[in-house]
């Protein structure tokens, strides 16, 4: 859970672009408050939730208060010493510009773009700034990772190495110890030591907030040569790591809760609470046209009993049309059927004179026959940000007074408020153009500023919007029967989406017209849909390799598996395991010939996989993890990586280690695309301004490329390659650099 923080004052904090200066006010902390402050930490609490079974699911990491004490130390020293070290980068940076091709490198990340639904619009002509593109410089289908998930793909694309040197595989990994999920990106723990004051607890020492994924991003890589960077929302970058240049974090950033997702859902109808997959359902009763209820705020950071905080509410409605007035915090704000409002600043209270602070928005979906209210995941406020979510910490908030609050949350589009049918596609629609329009302002914002060096935005809509409506797309999809004629009215969301994000690439491409700036637009991977998913874990249990204690069937996280007759199981969306012993606390699979034997026979067995109901194959491959991953960190895989065919993927049911009592199961979900599939399925895209003769890019080239076009030489450990780019004169002239011995991992 995290702390609030306050500040006061402005302060210069000047980041430089080689003879360019970044001025950006930003606020500082009172010298009473930083006194009071710094002895509060951290508390680390853990809920219990879904897991991550995709974006917007409410796995709950571990959460924490603390103050940005260090952090704020950390800007005060960067304050006094930016001469010495401006000098030291410039010296530097006019040595590697010397040697560079280039002015600048930009990247458009466009999560999730497919290249077979990229191709059929740029033909037929619904696609103009991409097809120039294509035309002017080129065009190709890029590589992406095993298994092509956006952690995995994102991190191998930042690092420029295969998953076994970063480390990341999937959303989840499990506990070692108790076979629980956890977020495999990052790790958020507290202080060991509180000091006790009556019914107060004050946790004090530094939290410990650990980026599980290994690697340096190429990025700091420039950094150390000089070169600037201007990074916005490239997913795994959460802790934000130090490095020569600014870094606004995404995928990740837990929500005020410590979780990745928590929606609130208020109604009169029903007569109790309970939870739906990502969020809550908050019972509340109408007295007249007055209903009180309250945000349910984290644990209390300073109490020993550790109570919810709460955030009171009141609604008043103010006539039949569902006209109303929300008040909160002392703030009045006006509520309309059907619409959002714009951000809300709530804070909860800790009772001992301080506030953690907030963000969330508030939708009216109804006033009759049934009250309902939906609100947002509460997130951490950007202006005054509680937890370090950019690089420098102060970064985030002159993004916020330049350009207005934003969401932080690393999964800021509510997938499951509309899997919930709690969201209307039109409700879920809002949030991911809302988003991505607040990202393209940090972008062009940085575009502007950052006349010299590097600049990378990803963009998630075309992700989130994929997942929520292929459904619209297949008309076998199982959720495709049954859609109403308002349904269908969203029928080209998608195809609609291609065409706002190919004006996007118009708008940057007015910014980096200039020769000397080389602009590529990627994808991580591709899409395709998703009508079946498969419960591998009762496949394994149906084939002997896993046991079921008495009524275990239906038990979450695994919680049911007899373990002391368990040689393999799933969880998350990718993999398998072996309970092996001595890496698994009750592990029984004998490592070395026994563990190898039977990562064969599952592969075997596994491959081909048919499914009864269709006749179809389920499953292309299965992959050995020790086979397809080099480096350090590839025994922390998943023993197999499951490759489904197209129409499949894990079931939701077995990504959350939750048996059930049949292998395959319809998908009815809204999330009706997917990409956690046979990577050669789905390659990503690359679009370029300027010509790319290199056959089969790969994402993990990207880095490699542009360290190159900077006269950057690549370092040994990456995996990836430099792509043989043309200079501004058409001419295809490459960096010693690219001569050197780089190993080639698939």
């Amino acid at each position: 859970m995290i702390q609030g923080s306050t500040f006061s004052g402005i302060l210069r904090y000047g980041v430089f672009v080689e003879n360019q200066e970044i001025r950006s006010r930003l606020f500082t902390y009172s010298a009473i408050r930083i006194a009071v402050l710094s002895t509060l930490f951290v508390l680390v609490s853990q809920e219990t939730a879904y897991a991550y079974i995709g974006p917007g699911a409410g796995f709950a990491a571990l959460g924490s208060f603390f103050v940005m004490f260090m952090a704020m130390l950390s800007a005060v020293v960067t304050l006094f010493t930016w001469p010495l070290r401006y000098m030291v980068r410039a010296v530097r940076g006019r040595r590697a510009h010397a040697r560079s091709r280039i002015k600048r490198f930009v990247v458009l990340g466009l999560d999730g773009m497919e290249p077979t639904l990229a191709e059929k619009y740029m033909a037929e002509g619904k696609l103009p700034n991409l097809a120039k593109l294509r035309d002017n410089g080129c065009y190709k289908r890029l590589g992406t990772t095993t298994p092509p998930l956006s952690p995995v793909a994102w991190s191998s694309f930042l690092t420029g190495s295969n998953p076994g040197k970063h480390n990341i595989y999937d959303f989840l990994s499990r506990n070692k110890r108790d076979y629980l999920p956890e977020l495999s990106s990052v790790q958020i723990r507290g202080s060991r030591k509180q000091l006790n004051i009556g019914k107060f607890e004050i946790p004090i020492g530094k939290p410990d907030i650990r980026l599980l994924r290994k690697g340096k991003p190429f990025w700091n890589v420039l950094g150390e040569h000089g070169i600037f960077s201007n990074i916005i929302r490239v997913p795994i970058t959460f802790p934000p790591e130090k490095f020569h240049g600014v870094l606004l974090s995404a995928m990740c950033v837990p929500d005020l809760r410590g979780s990745q997702g928590t929606f609130a859902y208020y109604t009169t109808a029903g007569d109790r609470d309970h939870e739906h997959v990502g969020g809550e359902q908050i019972h509340v009763t109408r007295e007249g046209n007055t209903i009180r209820s309250y945000l349910v705020g984290p644990s209390n950071p300073v109490r020993k009993d550790h109570p919810a905080m709460q955030c009171p509410f009141v609604v008043r409605i103010h006539n039949a049309q569902g006209d109303a007035t929300l008040r909160i915090n002392g703030q009045t704000h006006e509520l309309k059927q059907g619409h959002y409002t714009d951000w809300v600043n709530v804070h909860f209270k800790t009772g001992i004179g301080f506030k953690v602070r907030g963000i969330c928005q508030f939708l009216l979906l109804r006033t009759s026959p049934e009250f309902e209210l939906y609100v947002t995941p509460i997130q951490i406020d950007p202006d005054k940000p509680a937890m370090p979510i950019s690089h420098p910490p102060v970064f985030a908030t002159y993004l916020s007074k330049r350009l207005g609050t934003y969401a932080t949350l690393g999964l800021a589009e509510d997938t499951w408020g509309l899997n919930a049918r709690i969201l209307d596609d039109d409700g879920f629609l809002h949030q991911c153009l809302t988003a991505d329009g607040e990202r393209e302002k940090m972008f062009l914002d940085a575009l502007d500023k950052t006349k010299r060096g590097l600049c990378v935005c990803v963009f998630d809509g075309t992700d989130r919007i994929q997942h929520m409506f292929w459904r619209y797309l297949d008309e076998q999809h199982p959720a495709h029967a049954g859609q109403t004629e308002q349904d269908q009215q969203r029928r080209h969301a998608i195809e609609e989406l291609y065409q706002e994000m190919d004006a996007l690439v118009g708008r940057v491409m007015a910014k980096c017209a200039d020769n000397g700036t080389v602009l590529m637009v990627i994808s991580d991977h591709g899409f395709k849909t998703f009508r079946y998913g498969l419960d591998l874990n009762r496949w394994l249990e149906e084939n002997g390799y896993l046991k079921l204690e008495e009524n275990g069937r239906g038990k979450k996280y695994l919680a049911g598996v007899d373990w002391s007759q368990t040689r393999a199981f799933a969880i998350g969306l990718a993999g398998i395991y072996l309970n092996v012993k001595g890496r698994e606390s009750q592990g029984i699979v004998e490592p070395g010939e026994e563990a190898a034997r039977l990562r064969k026979e599952l592969g075997e067995k596994l491959e081909g996989l048919v499914d009864p109901g269709t006749q179809q194959v389920a499953i292309n491959h299965v992959y050995e993890s020790l086979a397809v991953y080099r480096g350090p960190y590839k025994g922390e895989a998943p023993d197999l990586i499951v490759g489904y065919n197209e129409g499949y993927r894990v079931s939701w049911e077995a990504a959350v280690g939750q048996p059930t009592d049949q292998v395959f199961h319809p998908n009815t979900k809204a999330w009706s695309g997917d990409h956690c599939i046979d990577p050669p399925l789905v390659p990503g895209v690359m679009f370029c301004n300027r010509a790319v003769t290199t056959e089969q890019p790969r994402l993990i080239d990207v880095g490699p490329t542009v360290l190159d076009m900077f006269g950057v030489a690549v370092p040994k450990h990456m995996d990836g390659r430099p792509m043989k780019v043309a200079d501004s004169n058409g001419k295809l002239s490459r960096h010693k650099s690219d001569r050197r011995g780089i190993s080639d991992v698939p």
